[in-house]
């Protein structure tokens, strides 16, 4: 299977850049399945349910969201209705939406596809380890489902590597969002598990992480009150992961994707 994912689309900027960008993508790529974490996609904040019917009209099945998923409030209602909307899923029992969804990939294979949360320097959640975990035994690759994606959002590269780790074997592939960064260590782990840190932001990377630099460094600078923050606008870059997966359901490739300007430009070629 092949899962092509793209980290944190940031505002129109973002989005305008998964319009100009996945097409081509998906044509030079073929994935099987197009996993996107939106939930900085309404102008920085939140979700949307327009935003959501956009990015599934252009070739997105599943959207993953993180700490920012009820910034706009109008998500509440509609995560219920949409399986495809995950939120992560160790936010307390109760909460709206579902963490995880099992999807039919185009190539006839099923995927489960999680969203976590890190809790370091983050929102004090329940354990993501052991919630994870328990999904994982209960889906094991080869039984109920071909392939394991997951989405961990987090803060820290220490306890996004321990959670690859933790998961190792277990799961096809996992690929960390939420710093806006792309990291530089997409890797297959020991017992299989395609791992990086971090996706990077899908925007405009003139900016700070997405927003227009005044206002942060005017936070920094001064440590007063100020403006809110605006998304930086102008063409943006895709960020994202290509995983490929073996007979096994477990990591067999796994490389960064970088579209558009200012960044080195990658598109694996596997």
């Amino acid at each position: 299977m092949r899962i092509l994912f793209i980290g944190d689309i940031y505002g129109r900027s973002g989005r305008e850049a998964v319009a100009k960008h996945l097409p081509i993508l998906q044509e030079k790529l073929s994935p099987d399945i197009v996993i996107a974490n939106g939930e900085n996609s309404a102008h920085g904040i939140g979700i949307t349910e327009k935003i959501c019917a956009e990015l599934y009209e252009l070739g997105v099945d599943v959207i993953t969201l993180g700490n920012h998923s009820w910034d706009q409030r109008e998500i509440f209602s509609y995560i219920q209705r949409d399986k495809n909307l995950l939120r992560p899923l160790n936010y307390p029992e109760g909460t709206p939406g579902q963490g995880y969804v099992i999807h039919q990939a185009q190539n006839g294979q099923k995927i489960l596809i999680m969203n976590a949360m890190g809790r370091v320097f983050m929102d004090p959640l329940d354990d993501p380890f052991t919630l994870t975990g328990k999904i994982v035994n209960q889906h094991k690759i080869g039984q109920k489902v071909d392939a394991i994606f997951v989405d961990f959002h987090a803060e820290t590269t220490s306890e996004s590597m321990s959670f690859a780790h933790y998961l190792d074997g277990k799961v096809s592939a996992i690929v960390g969002t939420h710093t806006h960064i792309p990291t530089a260590d997409a890797q297959i782990f020991d017992q299989g598990t395609g791992f990086q840190c971090d996706a990077g932001m899908t925007g405009n990377y003139n900016s700070v992480i997405g927003v227009k630099p005044n206002v942060p460094i005017h936070r920094f600078t001064k440590r007063t009150p100020t403006d809110r923050k605006q998304p930086a606008e102008g063409e943006g870059t895709l960020c994202g992961t290509l995983i490929e997966t073996g007979e096994n359901g477990l990591c067999k490739n796994i490389a960064p994707v970088r579209v558009g300007p200012r960044l080195q430009n990658s598109v694996p070629e596997f």
